[in-house]
């Protein structure tokens, strides 16, 4: 199993800022979403992180986990990952969830009643848990094997979206998909999965005082 997997959201784009769901659509970072990522790669390059060195860095292919990546100083080295694109919103891409409420679902929640033309929740859980299980057999842990006492092994540092990284981190824990829901994650934040007593835990969440002095971020 990996010692660590780091998480980091991308920073914000003009969606974002706005509360549009942004599924596959290629969104670029803004300006203030490159800042954040600039910010970002300060914090992981100064003790204790020193840069990472060693760590595997894996990147959704969008441009807006891309950029952040190379912004954050790990370029060289991401390797792009189609498991860590951010869930297909379907016929809700590009639009807010007020809106989606007001005129085509009342009390709408995506993540109760999903949206129409795109993944299940099911399904990006699935992708998710097939993600994870490859990290833990190339770390030297059967994939059936997740929940032991582990060996460590180099850190993982992922950069993608918000939804698909909060799934993630509850499939670590070894919950459902939908306690996502309660994992609140903002643009450009950090975030750590680790272990306590030999089982997956939460070492950092939400991390983003490396914004502070930046404006608003979310």
């Amino acid at each position: 199993m990996p010692a660590r997997i780091v998480l980091v959201r991308h920073g914000e784009t003009s969606w974002s800022a706005t509360g549009r769901h942004t599924g596959r659509t290629d969104v670029p970072l803004t300006e203030e979403g490159r800042a954040m990522a600039r910010a970002l790669g300060e914090r992981l390059a100064r003790d204790p992180w020193n840069g990472l060195p060693g760590a595997t860095v894996y990147t959704s292919p969008l441009s807006r986990a891309r950029e952040t990546a190379e912004l954050a100083g790990f370029g060289d080295r991401v390797v792009d990952r189609p498991e860590l694109l951010e869930w297909d919103y379907g016929q809700y891409e590009g639009r807010t969830g007020v809106d989606i409420r007001a005129t085509d679902h009342p009390g709408w929640l995506i993540w109760r009643d999903g949206v129409p033309g795109g993944e299940t929740l099911a399904q990006v859980s699935d992708r998710v848990d097939g993600f994870l299980a490859e990290l833990n057999e190339q770390h030297g842990v059967p994939a059936e094997d997740t929940t032991t006492m582990h060996c460590a092994d180099r850190d993982v540092v992922l950069f993608a979206h918000g939804h698909l990284l909060r799934i993630l981190a509850v499939r670590w824990l070894g919950l459902a998909a939908e306690h996502a829901q309660q994992f609140k994650l903002g643009t450009a934040a950090l975030s750590v999965l680790s272990w306590e007593y030999g089982r997956p835990a939460v070492e950092i969440w939400n991390d983003h005082s490396h914004l502070d002095g930046l404006g608003a971020h979310a």
